[in-house]
């Protein structure tokens, strides 16, 4: 599977998101420090970490940023994973140590709990599965 990695674009998108939470952060902290008397080192030193927070977290959640992607918004399907549940017709899988929500194929037959599945397709968050038989060379 091809690296994918953040773009100048992802990251703009994510500041600006970052921004009216940041600017409420501030405003809170304005009237607490007037109506408390707090030292202002405190208020800006809240607003930094706020901001080292948002610094630290992004590498982890920039994929949720990239709005752009269309070729990969249906990345699950031809996916392999295992059932969670009895699949009849719905139930549980799970693929690369995500939980999905899953329903058999129609007239697809029932999918056992520890069963190997294939993705075929996907509606909103649920994903039409298979049981996946590996082919042997023999």
């Amino acid at each position: 599977m091809k690296e994918v990695c953040w773009t100048v674009r992802i990251l703009v998108r994510y500041v600006l998101l970052q921004v009216p939470g940041t600017a409420l952060l501030v405003l809170i902290l304005i009237q607490l420090r007037n109506r408390f008397d707090l030292p202002a080192w405190s208020m800006w030193g809240l607003v930094a970490i706020s901001v080292a927070k948002d610094v630290i977290l992004f590498p982890f959640v920039w994929r949720a940023y990239d709005w752009d992607r269309q070729e990969e918004a249906h990345s699950m399907v031809g996916r392999r994973g295992i059932a969670k549940e009895r699949l009849a017709p719905s139930g549980y899988i799970n693929i690369r140590g995500e939980l999905w929500k899953a329903r058999v194929v129609e007239g697809g037959p029932p999918i056992e709990k520890g069963e190997a599945i294939l993705v075929e397709e996907m509606r909103g968050f649920t994903l039409l599965v298979l049981p996946y038989k590996e082919e042997s060379n023999e």
